[in-house]
């Protein structure tokens, strides 16, 4: 069931959890599982820090989720999230039977929900209900910001080339 209010709410709780997650140097994603107007459980983006390709944002809330609520069926729980989930967190969300999932802003390159395929929409035995597009311009913000500051770095970190011998500066 659709909740326009509950939704921004936790979509902002995301969103403070991916800017957490840039201030660490890592891509800035946040993801919260919610049970009706409860968190309980959150994660963002540590592929970097953990120097592991499993670490994405809905991985880590998916799995504490499970922890705290001791079983792997999060069929009453909701997932928000910052940047549209990828095929590997795609299909943790159907392996959790996770109700809803709710994202901001769409990923061209990876996206499973919709930008590049939608992967709910296979035969799989479960079919979580998608929304799209909560805060869609804070999420995609936090993105953007993100890479320009990364590219502004690497072009401070480029050498000057030495002048050329033999040429006339």
């Amino acid at each position: 069931m659709t909740n326009p209010g509950r939704d921004e709410k936790m979509m902002r709780r995301a969103l403070e959890l991916a800017r957490l997650a840039a201030l660490e140097g890592e891509v800035p994603v946040g993801a919260v599982v919610a049970r009706g107007d409860e968190i309980i459980a959150e994660g963002r983006n540590r592929r970097e820090a953990r120097k592991n390709a499993l670490c994405h944002a809905e991985i880590e809330a998916i799995d504490a989720a499970c922890r705290a609520l001791h079983g792997w069926r999060l069929w009453e729980c909701d997932l928000y999230v910052t940047l549209e989930p990828c095929p590997m967190c795609t299909g943790a969300i159907l392996n959790a039977r996770i109700a809803r999932v709710v994202f901001g802003a769409g990923d061209p390159k990876a996206g499973s929900c919709g930008s590049i395929v939608n992967l709910f929409d296979l035969p799989y035995n479960h079919h979580p209900q998608l929304v799209s597009g909560v805060l869609r311009e804070e999420c995609s913000e936090v993105l953007t910001e993100f890479f320009q500051r990364l590219r502004d770095k690497r072009a401070v970190k480029k050498p000057q080339q030495p002048p050329a011998e033999g040429r006339a500066e």
